[in-house]
Parts: structure tokens; C-alpha cells; sequence
């Protein structure tokens, strides 16, 4: 059995409007989020992801529904979420993420690849 890939992130609330990233390698709509380093755990993890995806050093609020589903090599994942509240920085294109936009809920879930996204979207309205 494959090992459990565990991952964190960030809803990033701003003004009841919520950051959504674009990645071109998946060319897909999601929330910033990613694996953990070794030795790491979820919440530092999910801080980390953000700033390095969306610019954005946050502050953490509460946490939110976890997420679970296999990967595209078939391995289980488990993404644990937080609402976050950005402090300082701001956007700038990467190899990781070339796009960023803060919409209202519902447009965010119209946009988001995927369904597990678009649910977690709708828990925040």
C-alpha cells in the first residue's frame, strides 16, 4: 500500500473575497496549497505554500473540512485547509502559479477545476 501524501493550504479571505491560483503544469484553477517538507507540520506548511504560491505572508484562522483523494500516481492524499487573512506582500508570477485572482465565493467555485475545491469554496460564504 502507497504511503499517505500529506499536503496543507489556504483559503486566502480578503474583503469576503477568496485568492484562487492558476498552475500552467496542471493547467488547472485551485487554492494555493502543497505537499509537506520533512519534518514540517500542516499548519507551517500551509503558511509556507501560500506565501511561496500567492506572495502572500498570511495569519491563520480556523481550520477548515480536510480534503482526501488519490493523486494522479493513484496515491491516497489528505490536504488539510485553512482560512487565512493576508498581512503583508503581494503577487507575482512563478513557475508554480502565473495567475491569481480574488473573487466572491460562488465565482470562485464556477472557477476551480475541481469539485473538491468548489465545495470547500461554498464552505466559506
Amino acid at each position: 500500500m502507497s504511503e499517505l501524501v500529506k499536503a496543507a493550504g489556504g483559503l486566502v479571505v480578503r474583503g469576503g473575497l477568496v485568492a484562487v491560483v492558476h498552475r500552467p503544469k496542471y493547467d488547472d484553477w485551485s487554492f494555493p496549497k502543497g505537499k509537506l517538507d520533512p519534518g514540517e507540520g500542516f499548519e507551517e506548511a500551509a503558511l509556507r505554500e501560500v506565501e511561496e504560491e500567492t506572495g502572500l505572508r498570511c495569519r491563520v484562522r480556523e481550520e477548515l473540512p480536510s480534503v482526501s483523494y488519490r493523486d494522479a500516481k493513484q496515491r491516497p492524499k489528505i490536504v488539510r485547509y485553512w482560512r487565512m487573512e493576508p498581512i503583508e506582500g503581494e503577487f507575482t508570477p512563478n513557475d508554480e502559479v502565473d495567475e491569481m485572482r480574488w473573487l466572491a465565493p460562488d465565482e470562485a467555485a464556477r472557477l476551480l477545476s475541481y469539485q473538491r475545491d468548489r465545495e470547500l469554496a461554498r464552505s466559506i460564504a
